[in-house]
Parts: structure tokens; sequence; C-alpha cells
């Protein structure tokens, strides 16, 4: 691993936040490294509230959007609902359905089958509109590129307002309304907003045209705040907020299903990290092993009894993609070993049998294993289907349309896009891909990278300061969670390797002279248990550890090395 350490702040600019905001150094330059270099700048970040949601109708075509939803409703028009299978999909439908349903009966949803249907806005979904006589769709989450669709739905009668978050292509399709903050000719003041995100947006300003005020609206703010977490968007601007008064609700006053969700889970307060590891697998479970629509059912259930079947029902969904993955993962890797592909510059693997929905999960794990843009290919009806996973600072949707030539579609994002080719075709683009990313991927993004917020002394470690640090959550992209790093630590003779399989690393630090010990476990990291022996450097995070009903502060080691002469 590559240890970056961020740039230190001007030693001025630090001392100034320091004094005006009365907190250390450290903090200081934390909170100047995302940004923050003001009084009134640090109270919008530590203290969001609603004043910081901008107004809906900055988005382009949202007037357009919402007058074209109050003609259907005035003449009683069926609207479909429509979104992608995933997380932000499904967090979107039973958004934008609930709010409408709440006042406006002839409502129905409608999520595409992974496996017939794949991504986005299909044919089958537009002729179901048809046949069910639904003359407006808003699609949620998708939408983007589907310029065919949209003028086959039209053809046919049928209204599209497309509320979508990824990147458009050359063209727009016509639809009634296009809602996408990355519209180039969009001003709407923050552009990273999840598909759930444009979604509450779009309810935000239907619920401006009822006299509604913004407060009526938190409710539906815990879908928001699992989307941003499961899509791994941005966590600043207004995404920070959102998901910050989301994370309250779903502390608070979780809808129903969720509440059935979580139930077992043992934390008393649900962090991002934990929306992240323990709702969204669950949720995106359903649609990778049975369909999408169980999580939307889940999601709009407000009788707790049946929310507790069907989350019984997503729970055994995803001990099944549990071992799906497993398996999947081990095949791929052997197959890899099996090419004599270790040491490629991608990792592109296929087997016919491959579960389609877990294909993704699969790519992630081999990055873990070799750093590296991947694909990971199945069957799926006359084509293959891939979902594909980047590396730190490589563009894979990039070096996708570079290789379009073999490609039948593709989408997503810099990091994680899908896309279906020819049978026939995938020797041709597995060469093409490795020949992009060969020529165009940097020695940095060949090696995963830790990036170091500070250097600290243990010492220096304080519930204080990991009271602030814990105030600066939720975390992700734009806002990860602080990584230290301290050099020249010794462990008191008594650390160990941990675990059934001894993987993990639990030792008692000490930093200098100071007696103190502190205690830090390395997850994964048992392998490097011969580096205690002497001073070793140290990056890691600070989390609190609860034993025998006494909190402390634990060090959370992501990576330990030889000390540095």
């Amino acid at each position: 691993m590559r240890w970056t350490l961020k740039l230190l702040p001007e030693k001025e600019k630090i001392t100034s936040l320091a004094n005006e905001l009365s907190i250390s150094p450290i903090l200081a330059q934390l909170l100047i490294q995302r940004g923050i270099e003001s009084y009134d700048e640090a109270k919008k970040f530590f203290r969001p509230t609603l004043k910081d949601i901008h107004d809906p109708f900055l988005m382009k075509d949202m007037d357009v959007a919402v007058q074209r939803i109050e003609k259907a409703i005035a003449q009683e028009e069926n609207i479909l609902i429509y979104g992608d299978y995933d997380v932000d999909g499904t967090t979107a439908v039973s958004l934008v359905s609930s709010y409408l349903k709440s006042y406006y009966p002839q409502i129905a949803t409608y999520i595409p089958d992974r496996y017939q249907e794949g991504y986005g806005i299909s044919y089958q979904g537009i002729d179901f509109a048809e046949d069910n006589n639904f003359s407006l769709i808003i699609a949620l989450d998708c939408g983007i590129k589907a310029i065919d669709k949209v003028a086959y739905a039209s053809k046919k009668g049928i209204d599209f307002i497309i509320c979508d978050h990824h990147k458009p292509g050359p063209e727009i399709p016509k639809a009634v309304a296009v809602l996408n903050p990355k519209r180039e000719d969009c001003t709407y003041p923050f552009d990273e907003l999840c598909g759930c995100g444009v979604g509450f947006k779009l309810v935000q300003a239907l619920g401006a045209r009822r006299q509604q005020s913004i407060e009526e609206l938190i409710p539906y703010l815990d879908l928001v705040a699992i989307a941003i977490a499961a899509d791994i968007v941005p966590m600043n601007g207004e995404n920070r907020v959102l998901a910050s008064l989301g994370l309250k609700v779903l502390n608070e006053q979780p809808r129903t299903g969720v509440k059935a969700l979580i139930q077992n889970f043992k934390k008393k307060t649900l962090s991002i990290t934990d929306v992240v590891f323990v709702i969204a697998p669950r949720i995106n479970a359903a649609g990778r092993i049975k369909h999408g629509n169980y999580a939307v059912e889940l999601l709009t259930e407000m009788d707790l009894e049946t929310a507790e079947v069907l989350a019984a029902a997503i729970e055994k969904n995803n001990t099944e993609r549990k071992e799906l993955d497993q398996k999947i993962t081990q095949e791929a890797l052997a197959q890899l070993v099996e090419n004599k592909e270790e040491d490629n510059y991608t990792s592109v693997v296929y087997q016919e049998d491959w579960h389609k929905g877990v294909i993704g999960i699969v790519a992630s794990r081999l990055i873990e294993k070799y750093y590296r843009p991947t694909l990971v290919f199945t069957k799926s009806g006359d084509y293959l289907a891939a979902s594909a996973r980047s590396v730190s600072g490589f563009d894979v949707y990039e070096a996708l349309d570079k290789c379009s030539q073999w490609i039948e579609q593709f989408g997503g994002h810099k990091y994680a896009a899908g896309l279906t080719l020819l049978p026939e075709n995938y020797q041709a683009f597995k060469k093409a891909f490795e020949t992009v990313v060969k020529e165009t991927i940097t020695e940095k993004s060949r090696s995963p990278e830790i990036r170091i917020d500070a250097a600290l002394d243990l010492c220096d470690i304080s519930p204080k300061l990991y009271r602030i640090i814990d105030q600066m959550a939720p975390f992700g992209p734009m806002n990860h969670k602080p990584v230290f790093c301290t050099t020249s630590v010794r462990d008191n003779g008594y650390g160990k390797q941990v675990g059934a399989d001894k993987s993990h690393l639990k030792l008692n630090l000490i930093d200098g002279s100071d007696p103190k010990t502190y205690n830090a476990i390395g997850f994964g990291l048992g392998s490097k248990v011969s580096l205690i022996e002497n001073s070793f450097d140290i990056a890691y995070t600070l989390e609190p550890n609860e034993w025998n009903g006494v909190t402390s502060i634990q060090l959370v080691l992501k990576d330990l090395k030889k000390e540095e002469i």
C-alpha cells in the first residue's frame, strides 16, 4: 500500500481557524482539508439544517415535471413509477410512489427484472404500461440514455418524466421533462445527487405546490440517506444535509419496513457505515436473487407483521447472495491463475452459469486480491453481461468507451459500470480492454493508496478529539473518516494474532516515552505480526470500543509497516 499524506494547509490558516473555533490545530487542519475555513462554514458543516436544502425549482424542467403530474392527477390518469432494481432505484420508487399515493390512488410501481429486462427502461416495461392504461411514467435512477425507449413510448401515447443522476450522453431523450443535475444546461447548485435524491427534489417541488412545508417531508429522508450511502455519492453539499437528517429519521422513527429489517441489529445508533453494510446489502439482495419488487414492497409496507415476513424473506435472499458471492469469487480467482493472468493490467473473467445478481460484488472482491480494473461476465440471454469495477484514479467508463466497437450497450460511472456484448466479441473486447488500460493507467492507480489526513502522536488522542471527529459524520466520498499516521510506535509485548484463522492483529501500543498503552485492532493484518517485534509505523482511524460497559477509543489499523528511518 502507498501511504500518501494530504497537503498540509498553510500554518496561518490552521492557527486562525483553531483560534476562531477554539479547537486544536489538528482538528482545524482536518476541517480546512474539507474546504471549511470559517466559523460560518463550520457551523453549516457540523449543524446541517433544512435551510441548507436547495429550492427544487432551480433544477431544469422541474416546473414542467410538476405541471405534467398535476395535469395527470386532475385528469385522473394512471401514473407508473418506474425504477432500477438496486438500492438507489428501489428507494427512489418507494419514496415517490408512497408520497403520491398519500393523496392520489392511481399510482403503481414497476421494477424491471434484472435477468429478463436488464438495467434501465425496457420495452417490456413500456408495453406493461400500455396494456394497463398508464399514460405517464416517472422513471427514477435511470432513463437518461433511453432515447429509443422514450420515443417508443411516445408513439403509444405514453409520456415520460425522467429523474436520473447518471452522466448524460450527447443527446437527451425527448421526454416531457428530464430532471438531471448533471445536464450541461442545468444550473442546479449541486450536481452529485443520487437517483433517490433527484426523486426527493421532485417530491419537494410537488409538496411546495401543495403548500406543504419542507418539515412535512422529513419522514421520506430515511430512504434518501439509505440511497446516498449505498450509491457512494459525495458526502458533501446537499448530500451531507440529506444524509444527516435522514440518519436521524432512521434512528428515531424509521419506516415500518426498515424497522423490520434492522430490529435484530444490536447497535443502538445506526451510522452511514451500518447503512452501507447492514441495510443496503439486504435491500439489494432482493433484486439480485429474486426481484426488486420485494424491496419496494418492504419499504412501502405499513403493517409491521407483514413487513417482518417480507424482511425475513429478504434476509434469506441475502444469505443466498453471500454464499453465491463466495463460490463465484473462488471460481473467478482460479480462472485468473489457470489463464496465467495474475500479472495483467486488468481482470476480465467469464463463466456462463455465474449468477448475474452477484457479479458486481465478485468484481469488487477480485480488486481486493488484484488491484486493477475488473470485469466479471456471465451469460444473459443471447448476450454476455458484465459488471465493471475500477480502482482509484482510473475512469473505467472512459476505458469502455474506447472499446465501444465490441460492446452492444454500456453505462455507469467512473468507478462502476455495466455492459453487454455478443459472445463472439468477448475475446476481442478482452484484448482491447487490456490494451486500453495498459496504455492509459498510471503507476499510482496500480497500487492501493491510503490517503492520510494528518500525522499524530498517540498522546494527542483524547475523548474531545474523538468527540469532534465523530461529529464530522456522516462520512463518505469528499468527507472520508480522518485517517492518521503515527511513526515509531512499539507493541508492549502482548500483541498477537486473533480470530479463528489468526487473520487479525490485536496490539497494545506505546508511543515514545509515554507509559500509556493504546488498544489497536488490525482486521486482516494478522500476516504482519512479525513487524511488531521492532518499532513500526501505523495508519489508522479512531473508533469507540465498548467492553464490559466501558467505552474507550480504539485505533483501527488500516496498515502497518516497518519504521522508516
